[in-house]
């Protein structure tokens, strides 16, 4: 009498029991190798992968090319305006604006604009890294914080023109005060503290806890820690927040469209003087219907973005500076 197969064992040729394919301990085994993806075009799904990849690198390449077309098209005007109508750059940069196209320049919107950025930057930064801080480091999380922050992120997509009218309403119908380069200030100020305080709580955020627990172990107070450990760990965060801030403030055009700094042939002298920025006395010019004035422009749209890129340039020399210090 033999002894019959029992369990996980089966008759085999040579009557050796194996390993039942169909159990592993009592438990079934399914073959999950086979008919899995039966049912799946793998065909198909590659050619939507490859549909999906041009779609987004088509998507890229619009942008881009838009962008292509536009500073050819600024170039263009500029050679032309150098070459045919003898725009002489030294005299467009030290001439003051006129409404004789021989005569006109762009050192009066230049010095409004430097001055525009020095008024922004003073009013939106401070009070945007005081409030980044408070909201980090000592708020509470509550609700009010929460939406405190929700707002923060929502104004930081609003339109420019909003806080043109905004200035408009409180500083100019309700103060009083005329179209002065204090009142494009502070409109322009109003428009980037939600970037800069957005941006700088994302990057005291990304300090480690270790960093702060570490300079607490030491015996350090709160504001020790924050002065002397987040804050210089976040500096190169909040500088980039701040240039990329005042890179959109300096080319805002309804702001100071709705403050009514329009076209003014004089330098301002002070934060209390009338004033045009490069951005409006370009806009005056693009509207003119004289070919010379719209030579102006793309001379003054090229002198912008120098000016722009310049700025960016030695905020991130400055930025990298304080990046390898700390």
């Amino acid at each position: 009498m033999t002894d019959e197969p029992t369990g996980n064992a089966v008759a085999t040729d040579g009557g050796t029991p194996s390993a039942d394919p169909a159990t592993d301990g009592g438990t079934t085994v399914v073959d999950s190798g086979e008919g899995l993806f039966d049912d799946i075009d793998l065909g198909w799904e590659h050619l939507k992968n490859r549909l999906f990849l041009y779609l987004i690198f088509g998507a890229a390449m619009f942008g881009v090319v838009a962008l292509a077309l536009l500073i050819f098209d600024v170039v263009t005007d500029f050679y032309v305006g150098v070459t045919e109508f003898n725009i002489g750059i030294v005299d467009f940069l030290t001439r003051d604006g006129s409404r004789r196209a021989e005569q006109a320049g762009f050192r009066g919107a230049i010095v409004a604009s430097v001055m525009l950025m020095a008024l922004t930057a003073f009013l939106s930064f401070f009070i945007g890294v005081g409030s980044a801080i408070y909201l980090e480091e000592y708020a509470p999380d509550n609700r009010i914080t929460r939406l405190i922050e929700a707002n923060l992120a929502n104004l930081a997509g609003v339109p420019s023109i909003v806080y043109g009218l905004l200035a408009l309403a409180a500083l100019r119908n309700g103060i009083g005060l005329g179209p002065v380069v204090l009142v494009g200030g502070i409109a322009l100020a109003l428009l980037v503290m939600p970037i800069i305080i957005v941006s700088s709580q994302e990057a005291i955020r990304a300090v480690p806890d270790g960093v702060r627990r570490g300079s607490y172990a030491t015996g350090a107070t709160k504001w020790q820690t924050v002065r002397r450990v987040v804050l210089p760990a976040a500096l190169p965060g909040i500088f980039t927040g701040t240039i990329l801030a005042l890179a959109r403030a300096i080319g805002e055009t309804a702001p100071l469209l709705m403050v009514g700094a329009l076209f003014v042939n004089r330098m301002p002298g002070g934060p209390m003087d009338r004033f045009s920025g490069m951005p409006t006395q370009i806009y005056g010019w693009a509207a003119e219907p004289s070919q010379h004035f719209i030579h102006l422009a793309a001379v003054g749209i090229v002198v912008l973005l120098t000016i722009m890129l310049t700025m960016n340039g030695v905020a991130i020399y400055l930025r990298n500076k304080y990046e390898t210090e700390v």
